[in-house]
């Protein structure tokens, strides 16, 4: 899979899904764009600027979080994986360039979002107030199989200082077996007005792909017994990097329940490593 600006029309970002057999090599340029290289079942090597990380990766979305690394634009990156796996490319058209480094999975924030079956878990590795890039913000999102998650419907296609950003989104999905059936969800994108009338009902399954260009976009629906797993890759034109959004007006009480409840006692799935 490789969505570009081009492909997606719009502006700004960008990811591919790399799968790599035993002793697979990929190279790329990183033209006007930043990007992460996240591992989503199996490890590899990163050699960018001179550089050489080796990433310890893991087994799957639904074990672990992992080690990553940020390249930045105008240079070459070469991905090795000894073992073979699949892996995220997640880029961002940006300005500055910012210097080549490690993500180690410790440093990654684990937290748990919203309340009983609106219960959910985001790995912050690359959110806009946890990890320095110039446009892009990334996270992944786990939902239990049954719950609903990116609700309540919300939206960021509008600046608004302080307000609302403006932000393209992919939502890159991977649904877990149960007892070797492959898994299903949901994803709703409704028109927000005024010209933004993206609408659509997909759904979902293993390896799919959502494009928001603008939107309320949520719920998306886990069904009962497959956990649903997604990458959020967003940037935008704005001048501050900042994920602010506007929760839907007919919607916007569900947050209000959440204190009253308590999390999903399956969550979280797992948590950041100590060393």
């Amino acid at each position: 899979m490789d969505i570009t600006p081009a492909t997606a029309r719009w502006g700004h970002a960008a990811l591919r899904v790399l799968r790599l057999p035993p002793g697979g090599t990929h190279t790329y340029d990183t033209g006007d764009s930043e990007w992460i290289v996240l591992p989503l079942a199996g490890g590899c090597t990163v050699t960018a600027d001179g550089r050489t990380f080796p990433l310890t990766g893991r087994p799957d979305v639904f074990s672990a979080v992992t080690d990553f690394a940020y390249v930045p634009r105008g240079t070459s990156v070469t991905v090795t994986s000894p073992a073979g796996g699949r892996f995220a490319l997640a880029g961002a058209r940006c300005e500055r360039r910012l210097p080549t480094r490690y993500g180690p999975a410790r440093d990654v924030p684990v937290e748990l979002r919203g309340a009983g079956t609106c219960s959910r878990q985001v790995n912050n590795f690359a959110a806009a107030d946890t990890y320095d890039c110039d446009r892009l913000i990334a996270v992944e999102v786990l939902t239990p199989g049954g719950n609903w998650s990116s609700y309540p419907p919300h939206k960021h296609d509008e600046h608004h200082p302080g307000e609302e950003s403006r932000l393209e989104e992919i939502y890159y999905f991977e649904i877990a077996p149960h007892d070797g059936t492959p898994g299903l969800g949901y994803h709703r994108v409704s028109p927000s007005g005024h010209g933004r009338n993206t609408d659509l009902l997909a759904e979902v399954r293993d390896g799919d792909t959502v494009l928001v260009p603008d939107g309320w976009h949520g719920p998306s629906i886990a069904a009962p017994g497959h956990d649903m797993y997604y990458l959020n890759v967003m940037a935008g034109p704005g001048d501050e990097r900042a994920w602010l959004i506007r929760d839907h007006p007919g919607h916007a009480w569900v947050r209000a329940t959440w204190p009253a409840q308590p999390a999903d006692p399956r969550l979280p799935l797992y948590t950041a490593p100590t060393q």
